[in-house]
């Protein structure tokens, strides 16, 4: 499994997954801070990763069609969560990757569950 970091997690998120084993790239070690919601995903589609992210515009599926990606998954951390919340769910992440595939979904990771969003791929 290979994912790509988003900006807005940090080197601390991006450390845990390489800790379990997953291949890691983030967007500011390959000079992609700032760049725009596609630019990163269609960077993710060349390198054949999944997106790892806060950025709730991921978790539009009609801007960003999952299966058009290696996997699109977008933490939810509560309001008033703080970093052992966001670890919590990093850590549920990783564990549901270990798994089963994201490939062509969207995952939708919140500390009581992972809400999957399949494509109707007939569409």
């Amino acid at each position: 499994m290979k994912v790509k970091i988003d900006e807005n997690l940090g080197r601390g998120v991006a450390e845990l997954f390489r800790r379990a084993g997953v291949a890691v790239s983030t967007v500011p070690e390959e000079g992609l801070s700032g760049a725009g919601d596609e630019a990163v995903i269609e960077v993710c589609r060349a390198e054949d990763r999944a997106l790892v992210t806060l950025d709730l515009d991921f978790a539009n599926p009609l801007r960003f069609p999952p299966q058009r990606y290696a996997g699109i998954v977008v933490l939810r951390n509560p309001p008033g969560g703080g970093r052992d919340e966001l670890e919590a769910l990093v850590g549920q992440a990783i564990a549901a990757l270990a798994e089963r595939p994201v490939s062509g979904l969207l995952w939708i990771v919140r500390p009581d569950r992972i809400r999957v969003y399949e494509p109707d791929l007939g569409d």
